[in-house]
């Protein structure tokens, strides 16, 4: 049995390719058919997705040791998704073998009184991994585009110039953000971007599972329901956004959510592949650092 990966059989239907739809309504969350594995189970399926995940976590924890050895590239990953999708666990999960010290995970809420007062791309600046680490937004800068366009109200507390058409906004802050996004591929931050697909019948099910699982009623918010009652307008906006902004140094993939077993599986094999594609090496010791080494050696073996 060929093994799930993010190879030629299953990346084309991931990926938003630059220029295309995201075409968000002709994806099946559940991804009840695996293009390439229809022959499958679903029981089948679930144990090939949990073997692809344990091995994708070994080879995850070994491609940031070399990413963090080498010190010349950054790995941003950026998960958006509607709540209940299953960011935190993927994180969880995918993340669970990597050394704490390599890597970073921000969320992001509304912004401060001090945020309001810079652009709407500062606090991400702030945020971004240093070479060598691997940094997560658990939500990210898309919230500009999707949360305030389901929201225009919430605009007002930026405080943008009067001149400011609102038609033409939203096209602006996509060319700001592949604009960003090509500086920091450019200098050495490669990004990654996962919206978790989930349907609305799969978040219901999440949600009404939290309020009726001891010690889980704290990660419901009643908010939330509101926001439900806009999933055709948070559809349409995300569609919009990764649309406009899955380019060539920054794609989109979007990831079937309603299974999180398929999603973890998925993207720990596009991470590896990712870390992989940047043709790490691990760093040279000089001819001055290997005599210096070997007469440490020399002091270790003699203490014995």
């Amino acid at each position: 049995m060929t093994p799930i990966n993010a190879n030629e059989r299953i990346l084309p239907h991931l990926i938003v390719e630059p220029g295309t739809s995201a075409a968000l309504a002709d994806r099946d969350p559940a991804w009840t058919s695996v293009p390439g594995y229809e022959e499958l189970s679903q029981d089948e399926l679930r144990a090939e997705a949990k073997s692809v995940l344990a091995k994708g976590v070994e080879e995850l924890s070994e491609a940031q040791e070399l990413l963090w050895a080498s010190d010349t590239y950054a790995l941003l990953v950026v998960l958006q998704a509607m709540d209940a999708a299953g960011k935190d666990s993927a994180i969880e999960h995918v993340m669970t073998g990597v050394n704490p010290q390599g890597v970073q995970v921000v969320g992001f809420r509304a912004p401060s009184p001090e945020e309001l007062d810079h652009d709407f791309l500062w606090r991400i600046s702030k945020a971004l991994p240093e070479r060598g680490r691997i940094g997560i937004f658990n939500r990210s800068h898309y919230e500009e585009v999707v949360a305030l366009r389901v929201h225009p109200e919430w605009l007002e507390r930026q405080k943008l110039p009067p001149s400011t058409d609102g038609s033409a906004l939203w096209d602006q802050r996509y060319g700001d953000i592949n604009a960003f996004e090509r500086h920091l591929d450019r200098n050495g931050t490669k990004i990654v971007k996962f919206f978790l697909h989930v349907s609305k019948a799969e978040q219901r099910k999440r949600f009404l599972a939290r309020l009726d699982t001891p010690g889980k009623e704290w990660k419901f918010n009643a908010a939330d329901v509101s926001e439900r009652a806009r999933w055709d307008d948070y559809m349409a906006a995300f569609e919009a956004a990764l649309t406009a902004t899955s380019t060539p140094w920054a794609p989109w993939f979007v990831i079937p959510a309603d299974h999180k077993w398929l999603t973890q599986a998925l993207v720990v094999r596009i991470l590896v592949d990712s870390i992989q594609a940047l043709n790490l090496s691990w760093p040279e010791v000089t001819d001055h650092e290997r005599k210096a080494n070997l007469a440490a050696r020399k002091e270790l073996e003699a203490e014995s």
